[in-house]
């Protein structure tokens, strides 16, 4: 199915996939991709609990005035009747997966960022197919309702491999690329040394803190470019100047803020 993107004019490929859908633990799977910003704008699901993942990049989320930024390590989660607002960049894919049952995990939670494992996040992937017989994708969904979690305890058994410091200080930055704390205050707040804590990032991402935060602002500033002019996306992913913001982001991507790559 294609349909046009709600502001941009872009079209929006999409592919549903539904199993068991007049049961109560039926699911149904959209994979949505679109060739500008891919937005679902504020609505109420009264009958739908509803979670959105994307594996290739940021999701910028709203409920209520203040936006917040979900990455590809955790899933955004909506009850039925909770309004919310959820953007990706261009040219990004996004699962939103609706249920009628709340997975076990998040039953208590009204909206937010949740965890999603490696192995959930395959098993979205896999409904997303076609020919997946019905019996069989209620098995996996059910396998992937377990791979959710809630806490940072979860977060960290999804995802860390070392120590688990850099994952948590990966895992509040990502929620607001913006935010200025320094790795010596990061290393002083996890009871930690500066050294150990560079180890670790260097352990789980491959890559310096300042690089790895660099990166993700620059991830983040691609999904608020749509709609916020440079200064003010510079400034709200934690550059002191748009100068700053448009140099590091052509080196990233090969082009300045407000053009669009070729192809």
């Amino acid at each position: 199915m294609s349909v046009m993107g709600p502001h941009t004019g872009d079209p929006v490929w999409c592919r549903e996939f539904g199993y068991g859908l007049g049961r109560p633990d039926g699911i149904m799977v959209l994979k949505y991709r679109s060739a500008g910003v891919l937005e679902f704008g504020r609505t109420r699901q009264d009958f739908l609990h509803q979670l959105y993942w994307s594996p290739d990049g940021m999701l910028t989320t709203l409920v209520g005035a203040t936006p917040r930024f979900v990455g590809p390590q955790e899933a955004f989660w909506s009850r039925r009747a909770v309004d919310h607002e959820v953007r990706a960049a261009d040219r990004q894919t996004v699962y939103r997966i609706c249920l009628r049952q709340a997975p076990p995990a998040l039953d208590a939670y009204p909206v937010g960022p949740a965890s999603i494992s490696p192995e959930a996040g395959r098993l979205v992937e896999s409904l997303a197919r076609p020919g997946v017989e019905e019996r069989e994708a209620l098995r996996i969904r059910s396998a992937l309702l377990a791979g959710l979690a809630l806490t940072e305890a979860g977060y960290l058994a999804h995802h860390a491999v070392g120590s688990g410091h850099a994952r948590t200080v990966a895992r509040e930055l990502t929620r607001d690329p913006g935010d200025p704390t320094r790795l010596e205050e990061w290393a002083s707040r996890l009871h930690t040394s500066v050294k150990t804590l560079q180890r670790d990032f260097q352990r789980e991402f491959g890559m310096s803190f300042t690089a790895w935060r660099t990166r993700l602002r620059l991830s983040a500033a691609r999904v608020l470019l749509a709609t916020e002019p440079v200064g003010a996306v510079a400034h709200r992913v934690g550059y002191a100047s748009a100068s700053a913001f448009v140099q590091a982001y052509a080196a990233r991507f090969g082009h300045t803020p407000g053009r669009r790559p070729p192809g």
